[in-house]
């Protein structure tokens, strides 16, 4: 019976957590609004989406509750990137917890200025953000797996930093996507994004979001973004992140026998900010259960074999 399982994770590139539980982008902050939260139950904290320059987001109403989930639609605001560089990396720097900076862009060349910028002490590795819905350009690079590899392979080549890339579940073939970036350079993909979804206020007659639509994420995504990960990570030869929904251990360990490598927490950070300690013990204790010495004893096999029964 394993007494003390190994929970450690690597995701390339020298990038090791001491957990398989992150906090996904936008539902973080960069960090340091988040007192509540048990940093030692994380692996690695996703900060926001950071831009070039700085943006002020969508106008509100920005956020919606829905059943089982929740509509966002904030629009990447952020400082810009030579804030982030300048002001927070260096007190990363300080922590014993790394964080990945969620990079999003316009065009190639401001996926690459901002990756450049980033090449700092104090940021751990990157995220792609490519599948943004909540901006006009947010989908454009994750729908399209020429694109997905074009800028992949741009950023790939100005940083050695470890690279994630987000795609989206808004494309026909998630898993062409996912060998694109791979095949570009990706170090490991985290999946899923959100849903393009929207509300209608029928007391206005209008969207309830200002923008009209929004990224839908929550319990009621979970079912779809664990079966994108279940056909990612049995065609990729590099970690999967799972994201989507997850609220309970039991969610994340989901994730993990569908072969993921660690997890995104989300939407729960809002509902329940000491989610992310319970799923990492939770994980833990299922471990010792069922004499598992570590969390890559979890996946299913063979995943290749299964997926298309």
């Amino acid at each position: 019976m394993a007494d003390r399982p190994d929970l450690t994770v690597d995701l390339g590139r020298g990038l090791h957590l001491r957990s398989p539980v992150l906090v996904a982008s936008g539902t973080f902050g960069y960090g340091f609004d988040a007192p509540q939260v048990d940093r030692g139950a994380l692996g690695a904290i996703v900060s926001k989406g950071t831009t070039l320059r700085p943006r002020e987001g969508n106008a509100p109403i920005r956020i919606a509750e829905t059943p089982s989930g929740m509509l966002n639609a904030i629009g990447l605001q952020n400082p810009g990137v030579d804030h982030v560089a300048r002001v927070y990396a260096p007190q990363w720097a300080t922590w014993d917890l790394p964080v990945i900076v969620n990079v999003a862009g316009d065009s190639v060349d401001e996926y690459v200025a901002v990756a450049t910028r980033l090449n700092v002490t104090g940021v751990a590795g990157l995220e792609l953000n490519i599948s943004c819905p909540n901006v006009e350009s947010g989908l454009q690079f994750g729908v399209d797996p020429a694109l997905a590899a074009e800028v992949t392979q741009a950023v790939r080549a100005v940083t050695e930093l470890p690279l994630i890339v987000k795609l989206t579940p808004n494309v026909t073939d998630i898993v062409a996507v996912a060998r694109a970036v791979e095949n570009a350079g990706a170090d490991a993909v985290s999946a899923i994004n959100t849903y393009v979804g929207m509300a209608i206020d029928v007391r206005r007659r209008r969207p309830l979001i200002s923008r009209g639509s929004g990224g839908l994420s929550g319990p009621a995504i979970k079912p779809l973004a664990l079966h994108a990960v279940w056909q990612v990570a049995a065609e990729v030869h590099i970690p999967v992140i799972g994201v989507g929904g997850i609220m309970t251990a039991d969610d994340a360990l989901e994730f993990l026998l569908a072969g993921a490598a660690a997890v995104q927490l989300g939407t729960v950070n809002y509902v329940r900010p000491q989610a992310a300690a319970e799923i990492h013990d939770g994980i833990a204790a299922y471990l010792v259960q069922h004499g598992l010495p570590d969390i890559r004893a979890l996946p299913i096999r063979p995943l290749s074999v299964l997926s298309h029964v």
